[in-house]
């Protein structure tokens, strides 16, 4: 049975407002040593008044202006240009904990997490340590190294599904080839997927997808063929029925089901508590495989992920962003008989140059490690806690149609009364709201993904002055919009 889906607040109208004011600080140029100290203090109390009225972003104008000429729309991943909230995308110079640093000196609490890796805080002193030592060795053997050996253990005693795992490089490419593995070991090649859900930008996932598509309001993507993606069907996230009704029009072809357990790319949705019961029994009686895309989940609402938080078992599995500790990595995994089905010990043809690479693994290891450390999801589901329902309180004294939720170290809201089940409750949120209050957010330095359709990530490296920083700030936002 799946467990019960506990400090989740999705649904829930809300109103926010506040009085409490904070303004960003960046670093001043010392005043003259010569000054006395009471004159040092005024000075200083001078110069700082000045700076936080002063938020620019003329170097990031700058730099943004000459990427543009250079890449396509200025950025490698879409969500980045800030199309869906207007003004300039920030360049950024450096990250550390909770926080990260632009170019031009501002200072902001991150709620973005490199989109979800940094469960323990960027730039961990331990993870880099181990990191410089793993470098004097090498980055790259494109051959297999004992660090391989030691993150797959860790992962395969963590996630109840997965008893044999291929590392890759990427979220996109671990999809890729599970879909694949599916299509080879049931020899059906028909897959559901779900509406607003985002499993990279392979051929036949890009049919009514989350994360940058959503964001952008793209239809699908021009470029892929009309047989790449002839064989996906869709249904909405959280609708048993219309899955049930998939099955029954396509008899004996349908591979599997592939679903985000808790969507994060088309923002925060859970699953209501009877849906991936249904959905396993389903694939089980239709002799279809169930595929968790926990590349977002995994390792992040607990160690062994969505499928132990829920404690429901699929057959196979993605995995990402987490188990790379920061750097590029993906991977899948899943039953042994279906695993010995990928290349060399089966027929199914996967590989990667840079798969299994030293800096990843390493960089993956002692992320986990981390993670094993007693308290430390109580510690994110506490702070997480705090911040969602510390911004609904608020929300509470004010007119703002608002609703929410969270699990553990994973978040979001919508600007929308709710409640809101999948994507096309989702997009009744008010997604110029959302601008203003992202660019007013940015101002008091704080930093959440630039999309209304975006999970949220807090770290164990956030503390309670963070969280209260960010509550204020939100209650500050939202009084002037």
């Amino acid at each position: 049975m799946a467990s019960t889906i506990t400090g989740v607040g999705v649904g829930v109208g809300l109103g926010l407002s506040c009085s409490t004011t904070r303004k960003l600080t960046q670093k001043r140029n010392p005043s003259s040593s010569r000054l006395s100290f009471c004159s040092i203090k005024m000075a200083v109390s001078v110069e700082e008044e000045k700076k936080k009225k002063s938020f620019t972003l003329e170097k990031s104008e700058e730099a943004f202006s000459a990427a543009k000429e250079m890449m396509p729309g200025g950025v490698n991943s879409p969500v980045r240009a800030f199309k869906s909230v207007g003004g300039q995308p920030i360049v950024f110079d450096s990250v550390k904990g909770s926080h990260m640093r632009d170019i031009d000196g501002n200072d902001y609490i991150d709620y973005v997490g490199s989109w979800g890796p940094a469960i323990i805080g960027h730039a961990d002193d331990e993870v880099l340590a181990a990191l410089s030592e793993t470098m004097k060795k090498g980055t790259s053997f494109g051959a297999p190294c004992l660090l391989e050996n030691v993150l797959a253990e860790m992962v395969i005693k963590a996630v109840p599904s997965i008893e044999m795992v291929r590392f890759v490089n990427s979220g996109t490419e671990a999809c890729m080839g599970v879909l694949r593995l599916a299509r080879a070991y049931t020899g059906r090649e028909k897959i559901i997927k779900f509406e607003g859900c985002y499993h990279g930008h392979a051929d036949p996932f890009l049919v009514k997808a989350g994360s940058g598509v959503a964001t952008l309001g793209l239809p699908d993507s021009p470029g892929v063929p009309k047989a790449a993606t002839y064989e996906t069907l869709t249904a909405p996230y959280n609708d048993i029925a219309a899955v049930e009704n998939l099955f029954e029009s396509n008899k004996g072809e349908i591979c599997g089901i592939i679903l985000e357990p808790v969507v994060g790319n088309a923002g925060f949705i859970p699953p209501k508590p009877e849906f991936i019961n249904a959905i396993r029994r389903i694939t089980e009686e239709n002799n279809a495989l169930l595929i968790f895309d926990e590349v977002m989940t995994g390792f992040r609402l607990s160690y062994g992920g969505a499928q132990e938080y829920f404690g429901i078992t699929p057959d196979l599995t993605t995995l990402g962003k987490i188990i790379g500790g920061g750097l590029p990595v993906g991977a899948y995994g899943g039953r042994r008989e279906i695993m010995e089905m990928v290349a060399p010990a089966g027929p199914m043809y996967q590989a990667g140059t840079l798969s299994g690479n030293p800096l990843a693994m390493t960089a993956g290891i002692h992320t986990l490690k981390r993670l094993q450390k007693p308290g430390s999801y109580e510690y994110l589901d506490k702070i997480t806690s705090e911040l969602v329902q510390g911004i609904i309180d608020a929300g509470k004294k004010t007119g703002h149609a608002i609703c929410g939720g969270y699990i553990r170290g994973m978040f979001g809201f919508f600007f929308t009364e709710g409640p809101v089940y999948n994507f096309a409750d989702a997009k009744k949120s008010d997604t110029a709201k959302f601008a203003r209050f992202y660019q007013g957010m940015l101002r008091e330095g704080v930093y959440f993904a630039p999309s209304q359709f975006e999970a949220g990530f807090t770290s164990l490296a956030h503390t309670a002055e963070d969280i209260q920083k960010t509550i204020a700030a939100a209650e500050n936002v939202l009084r002037q919009i």
